[in-house]
């Protein structure tokens, strides 16, 4: 029998059965309170707005202290999110309160991405704590929760209109965290100008489809306080505010961010990952099939990024193969064309030095045949002197001329 069956079974069979005397599990709710209380409560506010419209005093005058921050100036490029976490003690209750301030929003020329940081902020802290969820070892109850329990939306007191601005960045952020809006520097227009902005703001938060945080009415204790405070859908008065976001409804605003914001988040989340409630026959999924088709999913994925990256390796070793040969074909080509200039210019050499050595040949021939040549005009001339002294010697009456 599946355990859905048995639950179902155990809550349809349940009866009611008096008590003999006192057994003690009325003091649960003490025990719920000993353990909150020794855990310590962590709250954390967003506060969205543009520079110089009072949220550092607002957080100041929401818990009566000073709390130390850098002052924010226009010359911001882009928005950034300043987070700070601050220990506070309230009779035995102890506080870890996170406020994250945007700084730099709505000072840039082009403000059309300017509620991108604030998105990715928040999924970010749903991210985390979804992360922490699915581990195996999982230490939930000294975790720092980080979501961000409720945004404070301050809006300038124009008078006139909401801004594009703050339109746009309410409706992304409404499905995702609790949104009060606040009419910054109430105190700037008459109250008669305040009543018909607040009437102006409430219309146009209608008709644009915001949805604001709405203070609970089924707890009769709050009811009557709560429901005034919705028919004031913008609030400038601090007191009432301080009143109605810390003393009345503080746990609200957190469980409404862990059971609907952050459900959100995570359905979303986890059916990306394939994971469902039911199939399409609308039957109870079993986590162990989910996970044994989403891993086969996954192998049969990896098996064929394996295979197109093996053909892909292939084709780029065949490309890489044919343009080694081609440039192995384009290195011998020039290989053989050197190799045969280098014959033509050695013949052309070598004809050269045969042509030399012709010249060189013939004109040792010439030379040997002139120095035969004078050699012999030089033994001719000496055998007619020899003749002549002789005759001189014979003849002593022969005279020169």
């Amino acid at each position: 029998m599946a355990a859905t069956d048995i639950a179902r079974q155990v809550g349809e069979g349940c009866r009611t059965v008096p008590l003999a005397g006192h057994v003690g599990f009325d003091s649960l709710p003490d025990q719920l309170v000993n353990k909150s209380v020794s855990q310590g409560f962590c709250f954390n506010i967003l506060c969205v707005g543009e520079t110089g419209l009072g949220k550092s005093t607002l957080m100041d005058t929401l818990f009566n202290t000073k709390f130390e921050g850098e002052p924010a100036t226009h010359t911001q490029p882009g928005v950034q999110l300043r987070s700070n976490t601050y220990d506070l003690q309230e009779s035995n209750v102890g506080l870890k309160l996170t406020i994250v301030s945007t700084v730099g929003f709505g000072d840039q020329i082009n403000k059309e991405d300017s509620y991108k940081p604030i998105v990715e902020f928040i999924d970010a802290q749903f991210e985390a704590y979804l992360q922490e969820e699915l581990k195996i070892r999982r230490v939930l109850h000294t975790y720092h929760d980080s979501r961000i329990h409720v945004c404070l939306y301050f809006i300038a007191p124009t008078g006139h209109s909401l801004k594009s601005l703050d339109l746009v960045t309410m409706k992304k952020l409404d499905s995702k965290v609790n949104i009060i809006p606040i009419i910054a520097k109430a105190d700037a227009i008459s109250k008669s100008e305040l009543t018909k902005f607040k009437i102006k703001i409430t219309s146009e938060l209608v008709s644009n489809g915001v949805q604001i945080y709405q203070f609970p009415t089924d707890d009769e204790s709050v009811a009557e306080i709560n429901g005034t405070m919705n028919e004031n859908e913008a609030h400038c008065d601090f007191v009432k505010l301080r009143e109605m976001l810390i003393r009345v409804n503080m746990e609200d605003l957190r469980e409404q961010t862990h059971t609907r914001h952050y459900e959100l988040y995570r359905r979303c989340k986890l059916e990306e990952m394939g994971f469902k409630d039911t199939d399409p026959d609308s039957k109870p999924f079993s986590l162990q099939e989910t996970y044994e088709a989403k891993r086969n999913e996954f192998l049969g994925e990896l098996q064929k990024k394996e295979e197109e990256m093996r053909q892909m390796f292939v084709q780029r070793v065949k490309e890489k193969e044919a343009e080694l040969k081609e440039a192995e074909k384009e290195l011998h080509e020039k290989f053989d064309r050197l190799k045969k200039l280098h014959q033509d210019e050695k013949k052309k050499l070598e004809d050269k030095k045969k042509s030399l050595d012709d010249e060189v040949n013939a004109f040792k021939q010439r030379k040997t045949a002139a120095e035969l040549l004078q050699s012999q005009g030089s033994q001719a001339g000496g055998s007619q002197t020899l003749k002549r002294d002789k005759e001189k010697k014979n003849n002593p009456w022969l005279c020169t001329e």
